[in-house]
């Protein structure tokens, strides 16, 4: 694909997945405001958030080839499971998850001052059972202070997981295949 894009996001593991799909691309980030809204849905949410991302770089001058907006949010009996605010939220979002199944939304969203086009990509991920130790241990890492959920699939958080279905990726942050679709076809439209 010889297509450009901007990608609104800082994060390192957005950049590396990009990256991956050999797509050439300038990185930038916005600063939106993340609060979900009041019987939001997470599956709403997440979907306005990458939209919203996309959007604030088209705003802030980036228009000469879509801008990529992309935002995850780990979920548990359809409740938003944020960034951990401290370790005892973190413990109590570990607990939810230990032993049980819980899906990942991610969404992606390419925008141009005449259209915005996005997708959802949900991924169910199931936990092995955790025990006190193991998670004040993970905590301790440091890993999961930034990650959505309290937990990187990637890092040190991968060992609790028994079992995926859906897009490994998209639990990292972008899922590959989705978002090379969706650019052709927001090229092509």
């Amino acid at each position: 694909m010889t297509c450009a894009v901007y990608l609104a996001s800082a994060s390192p593991r957005r950049k590396e997945l990009l990256t991956q799909l050999g797509i050439e691309f300038s990185q930038f980030s916005v600063d939106a405001d993340e609060s979900q809204l009041a019987n939001e849905l997470p599956y709403d949410y997440v979907e306005r958030l990458a939209r919203l991302k996309a959007q604030m770089g088209v705003e802030q001058g980036y228009t000469d080839r879509p801008v990529l907006g992309s935002d995850t949010v780990v979920v548990m009996d359809n409740q938003s499971l944020c960034k951990p605010r401290d370790k005892d939220d973190f413990t109590h979002t570990l607990k939810r998850l230990s032993g049980n199944t819980h899906q990942v939304l991610t969404a992606i969203a390419f925008a141009t001052p005449e259209k915005v086009m996005s997708c959802v990509v949900s991924t169910d991920v199931t936990f092995k059972i955790l025990n006190d130790e193991e998670i004040d241990a993970y905590w301790q890492t440091g890993e999961p202070q930034d990650k959505a959920g309290g937990y990187g699939i990637q890092g040190l958080g991968g060992r609790f997981v028994t079992h995926i279905s859906g897009s490994y990726f998209a639990v990292v942050g972008l899922p590959l295949y989705e978002t090379e679709q969706l650019l052709h076809t927001f090229l092509r439209g």
